[in-house]
C-alpha cells in the first residue's frame, strides 16, 4: 500500500535524518531535496527508498560526510577527481557543475570522478545539465550485480547510463540501467505486492520471471538486451574506470563497500549550439519529438512519448496531489527521523 505525503513534508521529514547523522546543514538541505524531488518524480526506488541503506552506510564507515572532491589532474576540457568517499549526491553535483563551467569555455567538458559513493538517482545530474542548456552524458560503474550473459552468478554492474536532451519545450533525459530492471525497482514492485511488467531476470531455477522477490533472491537479474545490455555494462565499467584512473567493478568487489562504494563517474556537458544556431536546433528538436508522440500506439487508449515526458507529468501530480510514497517505507523513514531505530535494522526490512 502507498500513501500521498505532501512534498514539503517529505523534504523535511528526509532532512531531519540527514541532520540527525551529523551531515551539515547545506548538505542535508542538498541531499533532502534531491532524495525527494527522485521520489516526487517518480523514482521512489533512488529516492526514499534509499535512505535507511545510506544511513547504515554512514554508520558502518563506508560513507565519509567530510569527504569532498579533489582535483587529481587537468588537461583542457577534462579534469579528473578523488571523491574521498563522499556523499555521493554532493560529490555527482559538484562534478556536474563543473562540467559545465568547463564547457562554457571548450564547448565540452568532461569530469571523471573516482572513489565515490552511490550518486542516487542517476538522471539526476543529467536533468541538472539540460537544465541549465547542455546537453548532458553521465555514467557509473558499480560493483557486481547482474550476471554476464551465459553465466549464472553476479559478474558484472548494471552500471547505469544516462542523455539528456536540451530542449526548451521539455527536456528529453533518459535514465536507464543496464539491466531490464534495477534492484531498487524490484523492490518497489515486491512492495507494491505487483509482479513485474515483463520478465525481469530468472529465479533459483533458471527459468525467466515476472516475480520481483525470486529474481530478488537468485541475484540473477536480466540484461537489457539480453547479450548486448551485457556488453554494454562491461563496457562502461572498463571505461568509466580508464577516464578516472579509478576502480573497475571487480576491485569494488573486492573493496566490499557496499553498493558502489569506491566507484567511478563520468559527467559530460556538450554546448548544443556549437555548430547550428538556437533556432534551427530547437526546431530540429521539437520536429523530432512530435514525429516520436504521433507514432500509432500498439493498444488502443495508449501512448507513445519520450524519455522524460511522463516524468514531468509525475512530477507535476506530486506537487499538487504528494509524493507517493510506500507505507513501509514511510514508517521507516519517520522512525529514522525520530531517531528511533538502527538503520541495519531498517535496511534489512
Amino acid at each position: 500500500m502507498s500513501v500521498r505525503i505532501p512534498y514539503d513534508t517529505v523534504k523535511s521529514t528526509v532532512k531531519q535524518i540527514f541532520l540527525n547523522l551529523g551531515m551539515k546543514e547545506e548538505d542535508a538541505e542538498t541531499c533532502a531535496t534531491i532524495h525527494s524531488q527522485s521520489s516526487a518524480d517518480g523514482v521512489e526506488s533512488h529516492g526514499l527508498n534509499r535512505i535507511p541503506r545510506f544511513v547504515d552506510y554512514v554508520q558502518k564507515g563506508w560513507i565519509n560526510l567530510q569527504g569532498s572532491p579533489q582535483l587529481v589532474g587537468a588537461k583542457g576540457a577534462v579534469e579528473n577527481y578523488d571523491g574521498q568517499l563522499g556523499v555521493g549526491i554532493t560529490n555527482a553535483l559538484f562534478c556536474a557543475d563543473r562540467a559545465m563551467e568547463l564547457a562554457k569555455v571548450h564547448g565540452i567538458g568532461c569530469v571523471a570522478l573516482r572513489n565515490t559513493t552511490h550518486w542516487m538517482r542517476g538522471g539526476t545530474y543529467a536533468w541538472r545539465i539540460a537544465e541549465a542548456g547542455f546537453m548532458g552524458i553521465s555514467w557509473i560503474n558499480t560493483e557486481s550485480c547482474m550476471p554476464l550473459w551465459g553465466s549464472d552468478e553476479p559478474g558484472v554492474g548494471n552500471n547505469p547510463f544516462c542523455i539528456a536532451i536540451p530542449r526548451e519545450d521539455g527536456l528529453i533525459v533518459l535514465d536507464m540501467a543496464m539491466s531490464q530492471y534495477a534492484y531498487g525497482k524490484l523492490g518497489v514492485y515486491r512492495l507494491a505486492g505487483k509482479k513485474l511488467p515483463y520478465p525481469g531476470g530468472f529465479d533459483k531455477d533458471g527459468n525467466l520471471t515476472d516475480d520481483p522477490g525470486a529474481i530478488e533472491d537468485s541475484r540473477r537479474i536480466l540484461p537489457t538486451g539480453y547479450w548486448k545490455g551485457s556488453g554494454m555494462a562491461i563496457c562502461l565499467d572498463m571505461a568509466a574506470a580508464l577516464m578516472a584512473n579509478g576502480n573497475s567493478g571487480a576491485r569494488m568487489d573486492q573493496n566490499g563497500l557496499g553498493s558502489c562504494g569506491s566507484c567511478c563517474q563520468i559527467f559530460i556537458a556538450y554546448d548544443p549550439y556549437l555548430f547550428g544556431s538556437k533556432e534551427e536546433i530547437q526546431t530540429m528538436l521539437n520536429e523530432r519529438v512530435a514525429a516520436a508522440d504521433a507514432t500509432h500506439p500498439d493498444h488502443e487508449g495508449g501512448h507513445v512519448s519520450c524519455p522524460g515526458e511522463r516524468t514531468l507529468r509525475t512530477r507535476a501530480k506530486s506537487m499538487t496531489e504528494g509524493v507517493n510514497v510506500d507505507e513501509i517505507i514511510w514508517s521507516q523513514i519517520q522512525s529514522l527521523a525520530a531517531g528511533n531505530m538502527q538503520a541495519e535494522d531498517i535496511a534489512s526490512k
